[in-house]
């Protein structure tokens, strides 16, 4: 080598090692100048991903998520090795060996900036887009990617391969608010990360380069082709052979958008508990993945639910139908899309699906549905029965042809009906049956000249027919105008087992079991009879039902309050007047026992004093109140007399399933002494029943029947640590008041409920001036509910209609559904009550005939003489019985 050729060579030499130099001092200096503003990776470690806030039933089924991304974390354990293949092969086939910046794609992206004097690629990888994804934006800038660099470098120093993979798995966005692979698989798939195949990995991991690009939803050409590349790749890099690529690349695209599917149709108490989630932990209830336990029962709440649609339906149906929901332009029938753009806009409410008319017959309606089929409404299936609304209270006359009320371009709505295959079996059977016997008595009455061996012509054994298959059916409907409330809950600690606020929620986000505050109407009289029992009146004293008029100016200058019907009965015993719901008694009862009296006691049971109104109107339930303070003050009756608190938010979850929030109600507690007391230990309870059969059985020589009461066995440990109920009522007269609800059901405006067979059941129903309100308050020992029917409005419902006939069926359906296979219960029996004979006109003891009436120990009325009230003993022995079971009159439903 030439002197010149050395010479130039450490020319070169010095100028690259110059060249480097200052590279590296460039480089320091833009280190030194960005490090202070880089953030510290060690958060990385301790870093909450925006997790939805998820509403639970007590049994776990989802009833609501909140929050605008929808993430589930999963661990790289969790995650299949394939799946990571193919986000490698997509990503950065070199994870595992660089130090968290490829030089290779660095150079690459640099070609590609001086070919095309623009950014065509970021040469990122997985790690440098986890620094992104965390700490910076997705601008596209130098400085932003020197930053990127930096924080790329330093995070392979502090994290492991996998913990940073797994960061990165659960962070990206890949479309539809889906953040994090397990996300997306539900929403593209419906299906968790581990059950999808090849293909679908594959298609999954094409989707962090641009998530609308290549968006298997919205771009599936697009797709496709980025989904067979990465493949390839997977094949060239040795992650598959050639057999799996070949039936990948061949699988069709089959993602389409799922959203969260629900397990439990609960929305108003999801958002219930929404609410309460914000109130505990503010706006990161929405993001930081908690998970909310609540108190709701999902077979109760789903009964619930029936029973308030099917009862709203009911009463909407007595009171006919107001037509079609809206009229289409003819014009648009010729347009099937524009028509099913249309129909999908219009919400399905209460199950209840919309359709437009496209041809009307006499005896038939045919009609489009939102999935495109035309379906044929006949006659028997909702045309026959109508008749048109004209008001509340008036019909029209039924329709005699489809033609009078319907044109093509009506939005109707329609039920599907599906009908089983056994009952289509059943319903194939009763016709054959019924054709065999009309030809054998057509045959019957013909002269038989053929020989009587033989089989006769229509009665012939046909070849056996294929088994028969489900159908469905479509019946006209319509939504309800009136709306409705439902809430049940456990009287032992107040836990809302079914809440329902309204006919639908997607109809209206009203709540009415806690926003819609009505007048009660009779349903609130219990209290005040409570109040009247426990400050020394009887189920035996009598009260004078007889016309009243008052002059106050509290009350408007005159008040004359009446009983439904106009009637008045006279003096009235206690028990007698509550099952009748006699107004002038339980004004008469108020006045006697005073207003600041009255109001203090019912403060009890939880009623807000400011809510009650201070005259005597309380006692007919004038003041507004929600059904779930209604159903609050019930609890007390059906669990021997505390005070529960409803509640809904059983147990919070944070992220990892820690428990952060326990609710610990009020619980009642039968054996607990009262502070101050001794523990006493409690007899066997013994309720007024037992005396009855014992009785009856005395008489028939037979054995009584068992019957099941209360539990009263210690608390376990859970329950000993929550706070105990107070009492709002003592036992005796809850015992009391039980008893005399009970006859309600028996003899007075809650008989309906007879139908249910039970003897642990009770409540009142309540009906307001209009009538405007229908209300039934009721429950057995295992549950306490509440029922309200009306217009939000506050229009009259219609004068036919009461407490009795909109409310109470509702009681009675998801009560039925509650209480199925579940055996009797009863209060146990306080050892201060007794049970003795008295003569039901004067509410006196007596020795011969009369009735069976239970009292406190130290109330038992006085013994009468037999010789003054001599005509009740004239039909013969009595029936020993603590209810008026002789007593036929009719009882009128209740009105204020």
């Amino acid at each position: 080598m030439t002197e010149k050729a050395r010479n130039r060579l450490l020319s070169l030499l010095w100028l690259a090692l110059a060249g480097a130099a200052a590279g590296a001092m460039a480089f320091s200096s833009i280190y030194l100048y960005l490090k202070p503003g880089l953030p510290s990776v060690e958060s990385l470690r301790e870093i909450r991903l925006q997790t939805p806030l998820r509403i639970y039933s007590r049994d776990m089924k989802l009833i609501g998520e909140f929050g605008e991304k929808r993430r589930s974390p999963i661990t790289i354990d969790q995650t299949p090795e394939m799946f990571i293949n193919a986000i490698l092969a997509a990503e950065d086939d070199g994870f595992y060996s660089h130090s968290g910046v490829s030089i290779k794609g660095l150079m690459r992206a640099a070609r590609q900036l001086i070919a095309s004097g623009s950014i065509q690629s970021g040469g990122s990888t997985l790690t440098m887009q986890v620094a992104r994804n965390f700490f910076l934006s997705r601008e596209q800038r130098f400085i932003r990617k020197f930053n990127e660099i930096l924080l790329s470098l330093q995070i392979e120093r502090e994290l492991s391969k996998d913990e940073i993979l797994a960061l990165y798995i659960n962070k990206i966005f890949l479309g539809n608010r889906a953040y994090g692979f397990q996300a997306a698989a539900q929403v593209y798939y419906g299906k968790d990360i581990n059950d999808l195949n090849l293909a679908q990995w594959a298609m999954m991991a094409g989707l962090p380069k641009a998530p609308s690009t290549y968006n298997p939803i919205a771009n599936p050409s697009r797709a496709l082709v980025r989904r067979n590349w990465i493949l390839k790749r997977m094949l060239d890099l040795g992650h598959i052979d050639q057999d799996e690529y070949k039936n990948s690349i061949t699988a069709p695209v089959s993602a389409r958008f799922h959203g969260r599917d629900l397990d439990l149709s609960a929305p108003y108490v999801a958002e219930m508990a929404r609410k309460e989630a914000v109130d505990l932990f503010g706006d990161a209830a929405y993001t930081d993945g908690y998970q909310i336990i609540t108190t709701v029962d999902s077979g109760l709440q789903d009964a619930a639910r029936k029973a308030l649609q099917h009862g709203l339906e009911t009463y909407d149906g007595r009171h006919g139908y107001r037509g079609p929901e809206q009229r289409l332009d003819i014009e648009l029938l010729a347009d099937n899309d524009q028509l099913v753009d249309l129909l999908k806009e219009i919400p399905v409410l209460g199950g209840l699906e919309p359709a437009v008319v496209t041809a009307v017959n006499p005896q038939s309606l045919m009609v489009q549905l939102r999935d495109r089929r035309v379906v044929e409404i006949v006659w028997e299936n909702g045309l026959s029965s109508i008749r048109p609304y004209i008001s509340e209270d008036a019909r029209g006359a039924r329709l005699t042809s489809a033609e009078e009320m319907f044109a093509a371009g009506d939005v109707v709505r329609l039920r599907r009906i599906v009908i089983s295959a056994e009952q289509v079996a059943a319903e194939q059977k009763a016709a054959q049956e019924a054709a065999l016997a009309s030809a054998a008595e057509a045959l019957a009455d013909t002269n038989i000249t053929e020989d009587p061996f033989s089989t006769p012509e229509g009665l012939e054994s046909e070849e056996p027919a294929e088994a028969p298959e489900a159908r469905e059916e479509w019946h006209l409907s319509q939504v309800p105008a009136a709306q409705g409330a439902l809430v049940s809950l456990e009287p032992e600690d107040g836990a809302i087992r079914a809440l329902v606020g309204g006919y639908d929620f997607r109809q209206s986000h009203f709540n009415r079991v806690t926003q819609a505050a009505r007048q009660p109407g009779s349903s609130f009289k219990p209290f005040i009879y409570a109040a009247a029992v426990e400050n020394g009146y009887t189920a035996a004293s009598i009260i004078n039902d007889a016309p009243i008029i008052f002059e106050q100016t509290n009350l408007e200058d005159v008040w004359r309050p009446e009983n439904d019907g106009g009637t008045f009965l006279g003096p009235t015993r206690l028990r007698k007047a509550l099952y009748m719901s006699r107004n002038m008694v339980s004004i008469r009862l108020l006045q006697a026992l005073g207003l600041d009296r009255a109001l203090t006691y019912t403060e009890g049971f939880g009623f807000e004093r400011s809510k009650l109104d201070r005259n005597l109107s309380i006692a007919l339930g004038t003041s507004a109140l929600t059904p779930l303070e209604m159903v609050r003050g019930y609890a007390a009756f059906a669990n021997g007399g505390f005070r529960v608190e409803p509640y809904l938010l059983d147990q919070v979850l944070d992220v990892h399933g820690d428990t952060v929030y326990q609710a610990l109600p009020l619980t009642v507690c039968r054996d607990c002494p009262l502070p101050g007391e001794a523990p006493t230990s409690e007899a066997e309870p013994i309720d007024l029943q037992s005396v009855q059969h014992e009785a009856a059985a005395a008489a028939n020589e037979e054995e009584p029947l068992e019957l099941r009461t209360l539990p009263v066995a210690p608390l376990s440990a859970d329950e000993q640590a929550r706070p105990r109920a107070p009492r709002a009522m003592a036992a005796e007269t809850a015992f009391i008041m039980d008893s005399m609800l009970k006859d309600v059901v028996k003899l007075g405006t809650g008989r309906k409920a007879l139908a249910m067979k039970r003897g642990d059941i009770a409540g009142k129903t309540g009906t307001t001036n209009g009538p405007r309100d229908a209300w039934f308050s009721g429950y057995s020992p295992y549950l306490a509910t509440s029922t309200w029917v009306g217009f939000d409005d506050n229009t009259p419902i219609g004068r036919n209609e009461y407490g009795g006939s909109a409310a109470l069926p509702i009681w009675i359906d998801f009560m039925s559904a509650a209480l199925d296979g579940l055996p009797e219960r009863h209060l146990p029996q306080p050892e201060d009550i007794v049970t003795t004979r008295i003569n039901p006109r004067t509410g006196m003891r007596t020795s011969r005939g009369g009735i069976f009436e239970i009292f406190r120990a130290n109330r038992v009325p006085g013994r009468e003489t037999y010789s003054n009230y001599p005509s009740i003993y004239s039909d013969g022995p009595s029936n020993p019985s603590n209810s008026d079971s002789q007593s036929q009159e009719s009882v009128p439903e209740e009105l204020f």
